[in-house]
Parts: structure tokens; C-alpha cells; sequence
């Protein structure tokens, strides 16, 4: 009896028809719209786009190139004129207004949610930076003073439900501060050290899970209340009691630890305490543990993930790390949460080997953003991918410093949500191309003057594609910096790439498709 191939080895089998369905047409500087491309939807449903003037959202649907063609050989025919446009390749759904007079739209920041079509966008007013620290806020960390987050129906356009935050801080760049796993929704606020878990319904409704900071549990904050009134009715007189004044309120700031600041320095403290036997644990203690104590205190959550519906990776640092761009060179540790039994389980720093090791081995489980995603299986990594295996175990033995080399690779983590293209070009079971150029991660790139070129990975390891980013001829201001993106359909030979520079100049948009 012949055993049946897994469902993974017949996916990736099946994937190899594009070593011969390749964008390998591309149309230079199409006559489109000026709007800010964002990405393709996972499934490929929708392109998703934002107004110049950061208020409006506009979305596309790609559809296929048709024209007709008299001639004999149209393959050796230059494409007609009307062909030669961006509407011959998507077709607009609608462009509605997102942002209010003092918001824009965060160009950097769309979740989707596949299941169900919905999108999630962020409207955001100006940062103050020297915002002053009231109400539990951390000093030094910058206020916004109004953050909406939109879930609309990708369909249609219609706006489901909104969450506003005021005066707080949410790091929207890139999807940082907001994590989507099915659909438990993790908003992080630096600014209030919360981290707020909400359930996206099937009928569109955002609704409040439970918020993870000053209290763990939902009845933490009335226990502590209750207790605090009970303590002052005993120690006021009577009097004072009937007047209403023994109502302490125990809030974040009256308390000498937050809720998740407890359970971590516990999880720490105990750890050490069974580490020693009796008569070394107390010198063991005070260098450890308590000659670190205030640097315990004063660390504060930077962003968090989901590792399952029930466990988050929080990572935490120092108030410069969490607000600025890099935080590579900041000392980082990172811990992992029971939201059910509000315990944390595990607790590293970030040069730590064990969690490197589990990162390297099983790094797809740290991608995963849904129990049924199903284009995740498409993305490679040095955990399921033998290539990206071996150029990093390259790149691992030309480090002069270990620790160093630990410390960069987890400086990813916890992984920014849907910042990654399933597109089967980025395959690297498929096809080899410099990723200091282009990569699955969606970011902008230093742009090149010379075009990317696609190589397969097997037999005959010939050229099967190139992308070329820009004019067609090249710029004629060499001096200009450029900076390119490209937006890659997920199943579909079809691809973006965009080239602008610092000089808010309109932008030059080339489609590669296959004809």
C-alpha cells in the first residue's frame, strides 16, 4: 500500500507550477492614481490604498488584463494604450473618509482579518512629546491625543465599530503596538502600561476581553476597592463614614506594584529562591535579585504577541527603547503570560540562548497568527525552510560575538503581525534573490538602479524573472535619494513596485504581470 504525501509536501509540490507562471511583463510608470499603495489582503481579495492627504481609504479589487488582439502573433505585439493603465488591472470598490479634521490615517498601520473580510485601520492626531505624566502615564513616554482604531467591512466600505483611546500612546508604526491572532485583538499602550484584549465579532462588534496592567483579573481593581473602603471605614470615625469620606479608591497611582509588575518580580524572586539551597540563597538573593531590584521596577512593557488564544510574549525594556525607532541596542528581557491563570511561566533576557534555540527550531509558531491560516504555510523560515536554514547558520558562523548574534536575531521578537507576503515568489524553495533588495517583510528598501533578478532554485538555475523598480530608462538625478516598495499579489503573477523619493514627488508605479 502506497503511503499518501502530507498535505504540506503536495502544497509545496503544487507550488512549483510558478517556477513557470511568472510576472515576467512589466508595464514602466502606468498612468495611475496618486495614492499611497498599501498591500494586498492575504487572500488576494482586495489592494489596499490611502489619499495623499492621509484621510480617505481607497479600495481596489485586482482583476486580469484583457484587450483584444487582429493581428496574427500578438505575443510580439506592444500592449494597446488603454491596456497600459492601472484600471486595466483593479477595479475601484469605493474611497470613503476615515480620518477626522485633526486625524490622519496611519499609513503603516492594516490588520485583516480573514475570515471575515474585516479591516482594521488606525486615525491618529499628533504626538506631544514632552507630554506631561498624569493619571498613572509613564514619564518620558510621548501622548497622542486621540487614536481611533476603524474595523470595516472590506466588501463594502461600511465602518463596523471603532475603540478611541485618549491621551495615550499606541505604537502604530508597522503594526508594532497591535497584534491579531483569529480574533483576539492585543492593543499595547506605553503610555498607561496596559495591555488591552478585545474580541473582534462575527457581527463586527469590538468588544472588551480584558486589560492586562494595573489589575490581572476582571475583579481585581473591585477586590482592592472594596478592601480599601473597608480598611477606612475602621480607621475614620463614624461621622466621617456616614459623610461619604472613606471612599479610597485604589488606583494606579496609590499602588506600589501593578498587577503584571507583581507577578513578574514574584516569578523572578522565586525562581532564584529555588535555584540555591538554604545557606547560599540569601547571597544569592542580594546579587541577583535585589541588587537589580530598581532595574525590575523601572522596566516597562514595549510589545506584545500572542503566542496562543491563552499565552502573550510581552517584552519589556527601558522607557528610550520602548518610544524609539531602534531598540536594538537597548537591554530588552522577555516574559511569557497565562491570561487565564494571569501567571507568567517563562522569563528571559534577550541574549538568552534556550529562547534563541526555540526561536531557530520552531520560529513558524511565533508567526502564527490564526489556528487556521492557511497562507502562513507559505511563508519560509529558517524553521521550514532548508535555504533560509543554511544562510543563517552562515551568517551565525561569520558573528565574532554569540551574544551579539542572540541578541539580533531576537530583537524581532515578539514578530510584528501580518508584515510578511505569502506570495510564492518570495519562496525560497523556489527561487533565490538578494534580500537586501527585496524580501517577504514589507518595507521600504533603498531602491536600485539595476533590476532584481528571480534565479530558481533548482535545475537549470536559470533567470526566470526580473523586477525593475522606477523608470524603465533609470532616473536622471542620480543625487536624489529613492526608496522602493513592492506589493506582490499572493497567488496571482502579479506584482507592484513603487518608486519615490524624499522629495514627496509623485511616485512611479510599475505593474509586472505575466501577459
Amino acid at each position: 500500500m502506497r503511503m499518501s504525501k502530507t498535505p504540506e509536501r503536495t502544497v509545496h509540490c503544487a507550488r512549483r507550477f510558478y517556477e513557470n507562471l511568472v510576472p515576467s511583463c512589466t508595464i514602466y510608470d502606468v498612468e495611475c492614481p496618486d495614492h499611497l499603495f498599501r498591500k494586498f489582503t492575504d487572500d488576494g481579495q482586495y489592494l489596499v490604498c490611502f489619499s495623499r492627504n492621509h484621510q480617505e481609504l481607497i479600495v481596489y479589487r485586482p482583476t486580469w488584463l484583457s484587450f483584444s488582439c487582429k493581428e496574427e502573433d500578438c505575443d510580439n505585439h506592444d500592449l494597446p494604450t488603454k491596456a497600459k493603465r492601472f484600471d486595466s488591472f483593479f477595479t475601484q470598490l469605493y474611497c470613503v473618509s476615515l480620518a477626522s479634521t485633526n486625524e490622519l490615517i496611519c499609513k503603516d498601520f492594516f490588520l485583516y482579518m480573514e475570515s471575515n473580510q474585516f479591516g482594521l485601520f488606525a486615525t491618529s492626531t499628533a504626538q506631544i512629546h514632552d507630554a506631561p505624566a498624569v493619571g498613572g502615564a509613564i514619564q518620558g513616554v510621548p501622548s497622542i491625543e486621540k487614536i481611533t482604531f476603524h474595523l470595516l467591512r472590506l466588501e463594502d466600505g461600511i465602518v463596523l465599530d471603532e475603540k478611541v483611546f485618549h491621551d495615550d500612546f499606541v505604537n502604530l508604526a508597522h503594526n508594532m503596538g497591535v497584534f491579531l491572532y483569529d480574533d483576539l485583538l492585543a492593543i499595547v499602550s506605553i503610555r498607561y502600561q496596559t495591555i488591552h484584549i478585545l474580541q473582534i465579532r462575527d457581527s463586527g462588534n469590538l468588544v472588551d476581553v480584558r486589560a492586562i496592567g494595573a489589575f490581572c483579573r476582571e475583579d481585581d481593581e473591585l477586590f482592592l476597592n472594596s478592601n480599601a473602603q473597608s480598611m477606612a471605614s475602621h480607621q475614620l470615625p463614624e461621622n466621617l463614614v456616614e459623610n461619604g469620606l472613606h471612599h479610597n479608591q485604589f488606583t494606579s497611582e496609590n499602588t506600589f506594584l501593578s498587577g503584571i509588575k507583581q507577578r513578574l518580580l514574584s516569578f523572578i524572586f522565586r525562581g532564584l529562591w529555588n535555584d540555591e539551597t538554604d545557606h547560599l540563597r540569601a547571597q544569592h538573593l542580594k546579587k541577583k535579585f535585589y541588587f537589580h531590584f530598581q532595574d525590575y521596577l523601572d522596566l516597562i512593557i514595549w510589545k506584545v504577541q500572542f503566542l496562543d488564544r491563552h499565552h502573550l510574549l510581552i517584552k519589556f525594556g527601558s522607557v528610550d527603547g520602548g518610544v524609539s525607532r531602534s531598540a536594538d541596542n537597548h537591554p530588552a528581557f522577555f516574559a511569557v503570560y497565562n491570561m487565564e491563570t494571569t501567571e507568567i511561566v517563562a522569563f528571559y533576557q534577550n541574549s538568552a540562548d534556550e529562547l534563541y534555540l526555540m526561536f531557530e527550531q520552531f520560529c513558524d509558531h511565533f508567526h502564527a497568527t490564526s489556528r487556521n491560516s492557511l497562507y502562513m504555510n507559505f511563508i519560509s523560515s529558517h524553521s521550514n525552510n532548508v535555504h533560509a536554514r543554511e544562510q543563517l547558520r552562515s551568517v551565525k558562523d561569520k558573528t565574532s560575538s554569540s551574544s551579539q548574534f542572540v541578541k539580533k536575531m531576537l530583537a524581532s521578537l515578539p514578530i510584528s503581525c501580518q508584515l510578511q507576503s505569502p506570495s510564492p515568489y518570495f519562496d525560497q524553495s523556489l527561487y533565490r534573490f538578494d534580500e537586501k533588495l527585496i524580501s517577504a517583510t514589507d518595507r521600504h528598501r533603498q531602491s536600485s538602479d539595476h533590476p532584481i533578478k528571480f534565479i530558481l532554485r533548482r535545475k537549470p538555475y536559470t533567470l526566470r524573472f526580473k523586477i525593475k523598480p522606477g523608470p524603465e530608462g533609470g532616473t536622471i538625478d542620480n543625487r536624489a535619494k529613492k526608496i522602493s516598495s513592492f506589493l506582490f499579489h499572493p497567488s496571482l503573477p502579479l506584482a507592484l513596485s513603487i518608486q519615490q523619493t524624499l522629495f514627496l514627488q509623485p511616485s512611479a508605479v510599475n505593474v509586472h504581470f505575466r501577459r
